[in-house]
């Protein structure tokens, strides 16, 4: 099995920032694809930024320039940081990863279990 654990999410004001993390754990042959996505009140989950196996990285256009994901490859850890945040940024955060558990098995997506942020004043 493969857990994704979020963590750093809070409460903080607008123009503020937060660093949010993905401990990726279990039964690990190799990850692929490590993503951020977002669900706000009301509205339907979206992608926040992605960082593929090469290091490469897509972001939304709204967090362009705010947003960066890094990783920990030691670690298993992925990070989310986000500066210059705004009010419309407050969103239950998710982790994404494929994950091949073995190296006879097809790569599996997996889903953290989300951490809170809200922006405001």
């Amino acid at each position: 099995q493969v857990q994704l654990v979020e963590s750093g999410g809070g409460l903080v004001q607008p123009g503020g920032s937060l660093r949010l993390s993905c401990a990726v754990s279990g039964s690990i042959f190799s990850i692929y694809a490590r993503g951020w996505y977002r669900q706000a009140t009301g509205k339907q989950r979206e992608l926040v930024g992605v960082m593929f196996n090469d290091g490469s990285t897509n972001y939304a256009d709204s967090v362009k320039g705010r947003f960066t994901i890094s990783r920990d490859e030691a670690k298993n850890t992925v990070f989310l940081q986000m500066n210059n945040l705004k009010p419309e940024d407050t969103a239950v955060y998710y982790c994404n990863a494929d994950v091949r558990s073995h190296a006879r098995e097809p790569a599996r997506n997996y889903w953290g279990q989300g951490t809170q942020v809200t922006v405001s004043s």
